[in-house]
């Protein structure tokens, strides 16, 4: 008997919750797509422009409130 036929009907808890939400609210997964897409598909970065502004940025001090003597 092997051990994957005996518990091939088993769906732990998790599983059974994420399918009954899904059951709820068909539109989840439309809705996660679009939160992906809002904080990690970006625009491709424009390298003349990153370039200006490296060249642009001013050299600061390692620790900005102590005086130069």
């Amino acid at each position: 008997m092997s051990l994957f036929k005996q518990y091939s009907r088993y769906e732990s808890e998790i599983t059974r919750f994420i399918k009954d939400l899904k059951e709820k609210n068909p539109q989840l997964e439309e809705q996660q797509r679009a939160g992906r897409a809002r904080l990690w598909d970006k625009e491709p970065i424009d390298l003349d422009a990153r370039r200006r502004a490296d060249e642009s940025r001013v050299e600061q001090q390692a620790y900005v409130y102590q005086n130069k003597v």
